[in-house]
């Protein structure tokens, strides 16, 4: 099998199981003990730990497919000598902290995040974080050259319930955090709705706001199911976000609270039901972030808003550095930019991917809660609430999404070609390119012109351009694309299907 296909960015990612029309299944036990294989010859090549001398933590998401991947994973790295530690049912993130604190020299996390529930996936830690990309590569070559490793002893499984000391580490930050009266019950009298999506979010309402005396009652969808029926277990899902909304303003609640199935995403509900999400709840982690770190920088992914910009550099006097999309890419940013010593506390994608720097870097959806439930008691002793500090972020009227296929099979080269002449025709039209750009072309237009922005982007690993529009007036984003409709128009580029710009200007 080619497993270079499985490669999902710094993931592995596949068809786990049947149940989807034209799907077949490519997670086999056989598939998945192979690219243990590769992950063990990883682990002597970067780590320089022999199989008998390696401790790997193991844990899943509650995907139907899940339970049957970790132990496929735990046979082959047992056969080899592997010490492993099975957490059962946990948190992506926990698994970067399992190898800090069992200590484990790398764990694994069987989760294809928001995917629908046939498919599947591996997430790679070590102490020093995640896997980048170039580690997958080095992996699935190591899983085909099938290097021939001498079998010493069988490793010893130990079972443990590692996500009851994750959920400690949370519980103690919000009681040095808010430092309340009651110092053991510091959420008493707050209501607060979590939306697990059924997915592995469920602990963070028992066992870590109800201990601290919250009222979680209004709790939704916390018992894990793999078929998730009743959503899609993500924070960027409108149903999902409609599901949480209807909650908090249904029980009155103080806040609601989602997670994606993994829990390194989240998004959040103010107490009138207002979504927290996207561009606002970045700002609202800029603004958290940047307390004790007077003028620093936030690293976003490329699609955020004016209004974002304006947020973090006048209101919150930061700075806004706009990057590339995927939330690895954002990260890394962020460790060049602190590298090379500019102040950056945070990086954060539209996702919900949000990774401070004083929790490693790691995308870590129930830390971001955590900080910003810390935030809400402490404005509760001022009478203020998260609203107050949104109500300066201004949010575009319209903005919207369109995805361009491209019609070549090497698709960077048109890509490439589009964004190249696009830029040309702006600069011979006097359409403004925004500087500091770091990926595709963004430009801006005056009220006179649509009052707002697009941006246009080549897909990293699709044959994709997604176009990103936003407008501060209805109907502005109708302009914009006329505007880039006729650039299309003039230079005819027949291996890109603007069919979709077309419909929109319907």
């Amino acid at each position: 099998m080619n497993y270079r296909k499985l490669k999902s960015g710094t993931d592995i990612r596949g068809v786990a199981c049947d149940g989807v029309k034209n799907q077949r299944v490519e997670l086999t036990d056989e598939v998945i003990k192979e690219l243990t294989y590769g992950f063990i010859l990883w682990c002597k090549e970067h780590l320089g730990k022999n199989p008998e001398n390696l401790k790997v933590a193991i844990g899943r998401d509650s995907r139907i497919s899940g339970e049957r991947i970790a132990r496929a994973i735990i046979e082959k790295l047992l056969e080899y000598g592997v010490d492993v530690y099975y957490t059962n049912l946990s948190s992506t993130p926990s698994m970067f902290y399992a190898c800090l604190d069992i200590p484990a020299d790398a764990a694994i996390e069987v989760t294809a995040s928001h995917h629908p529930f046939n498919r599947n996936g591996l997430k790679f830690f070590t102490k020093a974080g995640g896997f980048e990309s170039s580690d997958i590569d080095a992996l699935i070559a190591f899983a085909e050259e099938n290097e021939n490793l001498s079998l010493r002893k069988e490793g010893k499984l130990t079972e443990l319930d590692y996500m009851s000391a994750y959920s400690k580490r949370l519980r103690d930050m919000i009681k040095e955090g808010v430092n309340a009266e009651n110092y053991e019950k510091p959420l008493e009298g707050f209501k607060i709705t979590v939306d697990a999506g059924n997915g592995a979010g469920g602990f963070y309402a028992y066992n870590v706001l109800e201990k601290l005396g919250a009222d979680v009652s209004s709790s939704q969808f916390l018992e894990p199911d793999g078929m998730f029926p009743n959503h899609i277990p993500n924070p960027e899902n409108e149903e999902a976000m409609e599901s949480i909304q209807k909650a908090v303003i249904k029980n009155k609640s103080d806040l609601g609270i989602i997670f994606d199935t993994d829990v390194d995403r989240c998004g959040a509900v103010d107490e009138n039901g207002a979504e927290i999400n996207k561009n606002s709840l970045i700002a609202l982690a800029s603004y958290i972030a940047l307390q004790g770190n007077g003028g620093g920088t936030v690293v976003t992914d490329s699609i955020t808003s004016d209004g974002l910009s304006d947020f973090i550099n006048n209101r919150l006097k930061g700075v806004h550095h706009r990057f590339k999309r995927g939330y690895k890419n954002v990260i890394n940013e962020a460790k060049r930019l602190n590298t090379s010593g500019i102040n950056a506390p945070l990086a954060i994608e539209t996702s919900g991917h949000a990774a401070m720097r004083e929790n490693y870097f790691l995308d870590d959806g129930a830390y971001l809660v955590t900080k910003i439930i810390i935030l809400m008691a402490k404005l509760r002793k001022e009478n203020k609430k998260l609203g107050d500090i949104l109500k300066d972020l201004k949010s575009p009227a319209e903005s919207y999404e369109l995805r361009f296929d491209i019609l070549s099979e090497n698709f960077k080269e048109p890509g490439e070609n589009v964004i190249n002449k696009l830029k040309a025709y702006a600069e011979k039209n006097n359409i403004n390119i925004v500087p500091n750009n770091y990926e595709g072309i963004r430009l801006s237009f005056d009220k006179e012109n649509g009052d707002g922005w697009l941006l246009l982007r080549l897909s990293v690993h699709d044959p994709v351009m997604p176009l990103n529009i936003e407008s501060n007036i209805t109907g502005g984003s109708r302009i914009i694309a006329g505007k880039l409709y006729k650039f299309f128009e003039k230079e005819a580029f027949f291996s890109i299907d603007i069919s979709p710009l077309k419909e929109f200007l319907k």
